[in-house]
């Protein structure tokens, strides 16, 4: 009986040893590791601590050429997937006769077109902002 209660008396240590150490964490420390790690804000609505975020972007101020880089030039540069590539004035003439001009490439883009999503990755861009980057990859006015 005596050996039995020398096993049972080591478990029941590194528990208790245990359950004082998980005791020791503060409110704080709990509080810290519950946090969120991220944040949702909706535009037009105010968002505290996001003021640093959106002035990092540089607001809506997109020129052709940064969307082209930072949204279209991964297919248009390549041609991936058959899309007309930047510069290709033949391939994106056929593109533009086909869909009927400027605006029919822009509503397929707004609304994308085979592999490629609604506004090319670019969620955030205005119809302008494509419409610029379009005429830019393309050479169409």
């Amino acid at each position: 009986m005596n050996l039995i209660m020398k096993m049972l008396a080591v478990p029941a240590t590194v528990l208790a040893l245990w359950a004082v150490s998980a005791q020791a964490a503060t409110n704080d420390e709990i509080a810290k590791r519950l946090e969120p790690v991220g944040k949702v804000c909706v535009q037009g609505k105010e968002c505290k601590g996001m003021e640093v975020a959106a002035s990092a972007g540089g607001g809506d101020a997109k020129t052709p050429d940064s969307v082209i880089a930072k949204h279209c030039n991964a297919c248009h540069g390549t041609g991936l997937l058959g899309a007309p590539k930047v510069g290709d004035a033949a391939a994106w003439g056929e593109r533009a006769k086909k869909e009927g001009g400027l605006d029919g490439l822009l509503a397929k883009a707004i609304s994308g077109v085979n592999a490629m999503p609604p506004k090319g990755t670019c969620a955030d861009c205005s119809d302008a902002d494509l419409k610029g980057a379009i005429q830019k990859m393309s050479g169409l006015k």
